[in-house]
């Protein structure tokens, strides 16, 4: 099996890239020394190849390179010397460099292997956790098409604090969207605090503002003193659609091909800061699309330019069905960007058809 891995680690195109570099750069360095016959301590260069391998490759590797290096430099003295190993034997100090740039180089290698393993290993974990914490949102809800698109930036294991959550209760379809501040485990941590109040309370409570009272304490109980949670609420009852919004991104409602944002009167701060919330009510007409999304999408930028959320997205997700929506709004964020996000994104699309109850 470990064979099997290292010939599997062989065939990934960015490893024989970096081998086959590694070497040619050996190649190069003796061929221009080789032309300048009178420097005997040129050998010295051949330390160069392994220290650059070893920010690629894997230790094994490295040590090839290294070999090579240091094979390279006694052809270059034998033939320098014409033939005589006895005068290359004078250059043992010459050797000996190659050789300690060697083993540093196969030492760093296999520290660098460690972090990336570890690494590999810690975002898999909280992956694991994540996934657990968001569960899956069926097709359809209450008179919604309905689809939730998780968008990692998988910088490491520092995975973000976006959630989401839908559902279906005796008060109506009810939908939540948040993002908790900062990123790693703390902050799984504490989405799963808000996630797991919340479906105890979507079920109990009658009025959102309620609802966002209970969550606020629940945050606060298990937040550190900087730490707070951004949120929209939304309930749709009877075709009106309720929202309640804690200091976060507005959502956007694309009616007949036009996108305007959902903005109360007057921000609330976020749960975790005491939030006093007003309620803004929209009366819901077939075919009305509400988009939600987290800051990463709002903060997604390209050479300080945030990414055009009105200009763009409203054009994506107002076409084709919902999770084909989202896919295209994913597809043109990540070609605008043109590199890795920033920051995780959370993204909910609900399509209003009452008639398909």
């Amino acid at each position: 099996m470990a064979r099997a891995d290292r010939l599997n680690g062989w065939s990934a195109p960015s490893v024989r890239s970096a081998f086959t570099a590694a070497f040619a750069v050996v190649v190069v360095l003796v061929g221009l020394r080789l032309t300048v016959r009178d420097d005997s301590h040129a050998v010295s260069w051949l330390a160069l190849p392994p220290l650059v391998a070893s920010a690629f490759l894997p230790w094994r590797w490295v040590a090839g390179v290294g070999l090579a290096s240091m094979a390279a430099a006694f052809g270059y003295l034998w033939i320098l010397h014409d033939f005589a190993v006895s005068s290359v034997a004078a250059y043992g100090v010459d050797f000996l460099v190659v050789a300690v740039a060697v083993v540093i180089s196969a030492a760093v290698a296999i520290v660098r292997e460690r972090d990336d393993e570890r690494l590999k290993r810690l975002t898999q974990l909280a992956s694991v956790v994540q996934q657990a914490i968001l569960r899956p949102i069926g097709e359809r809800l209450g008179p919604f098409d309905i689809a939730a698109r998780y968008v990692s930036a998988r910088s490491g294991a520092e995975i973000g604090g976006d959630l989401y959550e839908a559902l279906d209760t005796d008060f109506g379809v009810r939908i939540i969207i948040g993002d908790v501040r900062g990123k790693g485990l703390d902050a799984v941590r504490l989405s799963s605090t808000v996630l797991g109040s919340y479906r105890h309370v979507a079920f109990e409570r009658a009025d959102q503002r309620c609802m966002i009272t209970d969550l606020d304490h629940a945050v606060a109980r298990n937040a550190g003193d900087e730490d707070f949670v951004t949120a929209i609420l939304l309930q749709e009852r009877g075709g009106t659609l309720e929202i309640v919004n804690c200091g976060h991104p507005p959502p956007m409602l694309v009616r007949d091909g036009v996108a305007t944002y959902l903005e109360p009167e007057s921000m609330a701060p976020p749960l975790g800061l005491n939030p006093t919330p007003s309620e803004l009510t929209l009366r819901l007409q077939p075919g009305d699309r509400i988009f939600l999304y987290t800051d990463g999408l709002a903060e997604a930028r390209k050479d300080g330019e945030f990414f055009p959320i009105r200009e763009r997205a409203w054009s994506l997700i107002g076409h084709g069905n919902v999770g084909d929506g989202l896919a295209s709004l994913e597809s043109a964020l990540r070609r605008w960007v043109g590199g890795p996000l920033t920051d995780d994104i959370a993204l909910l699309l609900l399509d209003y058809r009452p008639d398909s109850d």
